[in-house]
């Protein structure tokens, strides 16, 4: 037993340690309290970072929607960070602004219809989210919304009138999207089940609940008549539900859905594998819909089409031209016109359509006034839209003008109208295009005939057309000959003559067409005195003019000229580069064989002579592993020219030619034999020749000259023996004159024969139309275009010298091809020296520090070669001659040349 003492001492040990050890916790848990509130305070000042980031982030897109309110992004982006914060107040405000500006699809609007659910849980303010609900379903047609639309009525069915207005909901919505072939059976499936719930608070009174019974009865025969996806299992859902069964009416109406349901099947499984936005499976949807020619399955899937690709305007014009035309209920059609432009603002075609519609249907001048004021601040892409969204509203306005009337407030209207259209065109459209958008005053010379025709106002109509001809239009025989026939119809003798003689004088485009008109004029109006003044006027007139077409003629032709010398020069250096190559190759070939093959024959002049060849049927190709000669190349007698075609300019990299050439050309005729031509390498070199069985065949293959194979233009010719035919020449070039065919400079690159063709038949009759392209196939951006006689020729010229064709200003002349040199003549050669000139004294020309490495005995004069061969003229150059014993010269042997070095 421990001392007492001990005991006590013990005891406040003890105590001591408790005291140390809560002190010791105490101050562990005040360092981790101290802790937390470092942490917390931490996490606090990142959160408040954060909210200070996204704030600014909000002023700046805010600010930048105060300068560009039709920044769809930035209404997106808004939102989503409103959300995030909580800012509940000014997201509702964020949302508004978007939904008066542009459709919201279908995820902003659930979401915006959510929240306003949640906060609107009291009954009175139910109508509110009525009310966006109503706008909701407006913009597009989407199963997702209605389904929502009709779930949150139903919370309201205890109020007075609710189950009323959940039908009304329920049935506006299987009236819209119960033909979704895909998602119109929830719809269907929802509003079943609304009433099968209201069926088991009918059990005390038998005729409501008859009445209940036969509005489900009625619910699942109006759904098994429209084609939907799994509706065999609603079928069988019915079967099990009724109790006296199917009625055959039922029976028949399903089978007949069924059937168009299968039709539709392929199209909604190409839908569901296809990747959005699905437009080519919709317009493919679309086209076999129309041709069934049921108007709702039209609709829906042209609102199916358009949730989808809801910026695309081809497809709302085809959709609201259908309205106009097929349906024709007000409501429907300028409804879907105001979504139209509230999806493709930028459409021009999409306003000009909506404002017709508008008056089309009755709409009131404030109404149409008002969307033609939002058509203009749109935005449209091209200055030419703002005028013809003008002529649309001033078309409007001159309908509704009585003008047996001499003065009514519309026709001041009007004239208030056309003023304010042309200013508008100066100061709004032509400051941001940098161009009217209306060069020939179109919307002055309406204005102009409304006044002259409608009002008698001769004088204001006058006016107008001084206006017009000031903008430029004076130059132009046409417009003088408007205002002509204006002042012919509405105006006296004495302004059209005045109005003809201008035009004489001043239009420089077509002055013949004025000069014309103003003979024919004076003819039935005018005195000998008239008539004599104006054949002396447009004599004068013509005779400056056709001095000013032939120097500038004269000019393009000349530019044509000494555009292709310079192409013919830099041709000629690059043949005699590639000729200069070949005698240095030559050359050097010379030298090796007389210090190889010729020093080993003077050495072994006694030596056995060379062992033939063993096995000697086989050819050189054959031991080198190239292709096989063709077996009838050795066989003369097979070959018939006269059948045969010559085809080159082929790729030569084309593997396979012979196959390829027979594919293409067997259209032509049966083929006898294709001779491709190798290189000694086994290379192609680019041509061959084609026998068909039949002269007949040959015409057929020379139409497909200048055919592309493998990106170049084939070249196929007549085969002619050249040594038999010298001058024979395929491309006849032409230096005469061609007063029927013209010849086009500068055309861009890319343009085609086809839209050369279609340019150019606007003018004439064209018979033939050829671009001229490179060897390579690529374009010169030049052409020669031949018309039915001299006078299109002509006709084209004037109308087409100048245009502009894709940026590309264009020069038109009569062809006038230049003369071609002696050189340039078929059968012509050109003299050796002239292929030697710099050969002969090397890269650096005649410096005399330039070493000759060839013996003195070797330099003599070589008699001048009158031939080129086969490129072989440069070899034969370089070879010196000997007299022989007729005392003709004679070339030297490697023996010959072996000689001379060891004599020396």
């Amino acid at each position: 037993m421990a001392a007492p003492g001990n005991a006590e001492q013990t005891q406040l040990q003890d105590m001591e340690e408790d005291e140390a050890g809560v002190e010791e916790r105490e101050m562990e848990s005040d360092e981790e309290e101290g802790m937390g509130v470092e942490n917390s305070d931490d996490e606090e000042d990142e959160s408040s970072e954060d909210e200070k980031e996204n704030e600014a982030e909000i002023q700046r897109l805010e600010e930048q929607l105060s300068i560009n309110a039709f920044d769809y992004n930035c209404h997106v982006d808004l939102i989503k960070l409103l959300k995030h914060e909580g800012e509940l107040f000014r997201l509702r405000k964020a949302r508004q602004k978007m939904s008066e500006l542009f459709p919201l699809t279908e995820e902003i609007w659930l979401d915006w219809l959510k929240d306003e659910i949640r906060l609107t849980e009291e009954d009175a303010n139910r109508e509110k989210v009525y009310e966006l609900f109503e706008r909701a379903v407006k913009d597009y047609i989407c199963p997702e919304i209605w389904l929502e639309y009709a779930q949150y009525s139903i919370g309201g069915m205890g109020s007075p009138g609710g189950i009323d207005k959940v039908r009304s909901i329920f049935e506006r919505a299987v009236t819209a999207v119960g033909l979704h072939m895909t998602k119109g059976q929830t719809l269907w499936e929802a509003y079943r089940e609304f009433e099968n719930a209201l069926l088991s608070t009918f059990h005390e009174e038998q005729e409501l609940l008859n009445n209940q019974l036969e509005r489900i009865h009625t619910l699942f025969r109006r759904q098994l008549a429209v084609p939907l996806m799994e509706m065999e299992t609603t079928y069988a859902e019915y079967e099990e539900w009724s109790e006296n069964g199917v009625p055959e009416t039922v029976v028949h109406q399903y089978k007949k859905a069924l059937q168009q349901m299968q039709k539709c099947k392929s199209y909604e499984e190409a839908l569901l594998v296809a990747e959005p936005p699905k437009l080519a499976e919709y317009q493919a949807y679309i086209e076999f819909e129309l041709k069934e020619g049921d108007p709702p399955r039209i609709q829906i899937t042209f609102e199916r089409a358009l949730a989808e690709n809801c910026l695309v305007p081809d497809m709302w014009t085809k959709y609201t031209t259908y309205l106009d035309r097929q349906l024709k209920i007000k409501d429907l059609v300028l409804s879907t016109h105001e979504r139209a432009v509230r999806n493709c603002p930028w459409t021009m075609s999409l306003w000009k359509s909506y404002l017709l519609a508008l008056e089309r249907h009755g709409s009131d001048h404030h109404t149409v006034s008002d969307v033609f004021e939002k058509a203009l601040n749109a935005g449209f892409i091209q200055a030419t839209d703002y005028v013809e969204i003008w002529q649309a509203y001033l078309d409007y306005l001159r309908r509704r003008v009585d003008f047996s009337k001499e003065s009514s407030k519309e026709l001041e209207e009007l004239r208030a109208a056309f003023s304010r259209s042309l200013d508008y065109m100066k100061q709004d459209v032509e400051e941001r295009f940098g161009e009217s958008g209306d060069p020939s005053c179109v919307i002055m010379q309406i204005w102009a005939r409304i006044e002259a025709r409608h009002c008698k106002n001769m004088q204001k109509a006058r006016e107008l057309w001084d206006s017009i001809m000031t903008k430029g239009n004076a130059k132009y025989a046409n417009m003088w000959l408007e205002y002509y026939n204006l002042e012919r119809a509405y105006g006296d003798t004495a302004h059209c003559r005045k109005a003809l003689h201008r035009a004489v004088q001043c239009s420089s485009d077509y002055p013949e067409h004025a000069c014309e008109v103003l003979l024919t004029f004076e003819r039935v109006e005018g005195t000998l005195e008239d008539w004599d003044t104006a054949v002396q006027k447009t004599e004068t007139r013509l005779n400056r003019v056709n001095e000013q077409r032939a120097k500038a003629a004269e000019r393009g032709a000349t530019q044509v000229r000494q555009e292709e010398e310079r192409v013919e020069q830099r041709r000629k250096a690059k043949a005699d580069k590639k000729s200069q190559k070949k005698v240095q190759k030559g050359r050097a070939g010379e030298k090796r064989k007389a210090g190889r093959d010729d020093d080993q024959d003077e050495w072994n002049k006694d030596s056995a002579p060379k062992r033939q060849r063993a096995g000697g049927d086989n050819s050189p190709q054959q031991e080198a592993g190239l292709p096989p000669r063709n077996q009838n190349d050795e066989k003369p007698e097979l070959r018939d020219d006269t059948s045969s075609v010559f085809i080159s300019n082929l790729a030569y990299t084309m593997e396979e030619p012979e196959a390829k050439l027979k594919a293409l050309f067997e259209t032509c005729g049966p083929i006898k034999q294709i001779r491709p031509v190798f290189s000694n390498k086994g290379s192609f070199k680019g041509y061959c020749y084609l026998q068909f069985e039949s002269l007949v065949s040959v015409s057929e293959a020379l139409k497909l000259d200048r055919r592309e194979v493998e990106g170049r233009p084939m070249f196929v010719s007549p085969c002619v023996d050249k040594s038999k035919n010298p001058d024979f020449k395929v491309f006849k070039y032409n230096t005469s004159l061609e007063k029927h065919k013209i010849f086009i400079s500068g055309l861009p690159f890319s343009i085609t024969k086809e839209q050369l063709e279609e340019m150019c038949k606007n003018h004439g009759s064209v018979r033939e139309v050829r671009l001229v392209t490179y060897r390579s196939g690529k374009p010169k951006g030049l052409a020669y275009v031949e018309f039915a006689d001299e006078a299109q020729a002509s006709q084209a010229v004037l109308k087409l010298d100048g245009m502009d064709v894709e940026g590309c200003k264009i020069s038109v002349a009569i062809s006038n091809p230049p003369r071609r040199s002696m050189m340039d003549k078929p059968g012509s050669s050109r003299p050796a020296a002239d292929m030697m000139s710099r050969q002969v004294y090397g890269a650096r020309g005649k410096g005399r520090t330039q070493l000759s490495l060839l013996p003195r005995s070797l330099h003599r004069q070589t008699a001048p070669v009158g031939k080129v061969e086969n490129g072989t003229a440069a070899e034969r150059a370089t070879a010196s001659t000997a007299p022989n014993a007729a005392g003709e010269s004679r070339s030297l042997s490697n023996a010959d040349f072996a000689k001379m070095l060891l004599n020396k």
